[in-house]
This record gives structure tokens, sequence and C-alpha cells, in this order.
């Protein structure tokens, strides 16, 4: 089965002028702006609604031990599309208004929110307002994470989204 990588979801060039990898160069602290993140676009294989632009600006890769994030923006009408992670995950809501589903149940979420998706529960955000939506997802207890969505991502048609991928691409 086709797996996305580090390759199609971070680049790189961004992390390595904020200090990643601080094992490496003997610091503590490790800091992002996610208003300078360089984001990828990627489109569901078979619905035009699911697009996103994201990246995972903590992970395993950058120096983290126990913990990972995926930052990713959702135009109005827009969803990230259903999928599972293998970590709990919380999602805030930075800007914009969406709709969060997991399982079977679904609320409407606006900035200041955050909705805890438990480990391997289907889930989706869609965005439901007239203005861009930013949400941060932070997962607990991992630091590489496997997402397993119900739609193949152009091109190629690949369903998972291992981050564990990024330590062998980097």
């Amino acid at each position: 089965m086709p797996v996305i990588g580090l390759s199609e979801l971070y680049n790189f060039r961004v992390c390595h002028g904020n200090n990643f990898a601080p094992e490496k160069n003997n610091l503590i602290m490790t800091t992002i702006n996610l208003n300078q993140l360089e984001l990828n676009e990627f489109v569901a294989q078979n619905n035009p609604s699911q697009r996103c632009k994201a990246t995972f600006p903590m992970l395993g890769a950058h120096g983290t031990q126990h913990s990972a994030t995926v930052y990713f923006e959702l135009e109005p009408g827009d969803s990230l599309g259903t999928h599972t992670d293998s970590a709990e995950e919380l999602l805030l809501i930075l800007d914009g208004t969406v709709e969060v589903t997991i399982a079977s149940e679904r609320t409407v979420a606006t900035p200041g929110t955050i909705a805890l998706v438990p480990v391997m529960k289907p889930h989706d955000i869609r965005n439901t307002g007239n203005t861009k939506a930013r949400i941060l997802g932070f997962f607990g207890g991992a630091n590489n994470i496997v997402a397993t969505f119900d739609n193949g991502w152009l091109p190629g048609g690949a369903r998972v989204v291992d981050t564990a991928q990024a330590t062998s691409e980097g």
C-alpha cells in the first residue's frame, strides 16, 4: 500500500532554521512559528472537497520524545477527510468555524475550542465558515504518527500517512 512520507509532508528548510534536532546541537528548547511554515497542499483522489494545506511542525525526526504536532488549514467548504490516528489527538481550533466529527458525534467548533480524539477513532474536520480555518493537532505519548484515511490522496492514491518515514527520508 502506498504511504505518504516526509518528502510529501514536510519542508525541512523551514525547520532547520528553527533549531530542530536539539540533541544534535546541545539545545534544550525547540521552537517553531506557525505563521512561517511552508505548507503542502493535498487533494483526495475521489473527493475534490477533501483538500488541505498541512505539515507536521514537530515530531520524532525533529527531536520530540513523546509528542508530535500537525498543523493544517482548510478553505471554506473543504474537509480534512475521515481518518484514524495511531495516537490520541487534541485539536485546537486557531481560526475559523469548523464542524468536528468524531465517530458518530458532531459539534461546531470556533477559535479556542479543543476537541479530544481518542486513539483509532474515525474523525474529520470540515470548514463550515466563510474564512480559512487553521487547526493545530497535538499527539500525546508518541513522536511518530500513522494516520489512515478513507480516501486516497493524489497523486498515487496513498491512504496512509506515516511520520516515521521522516527519519529515513531526512
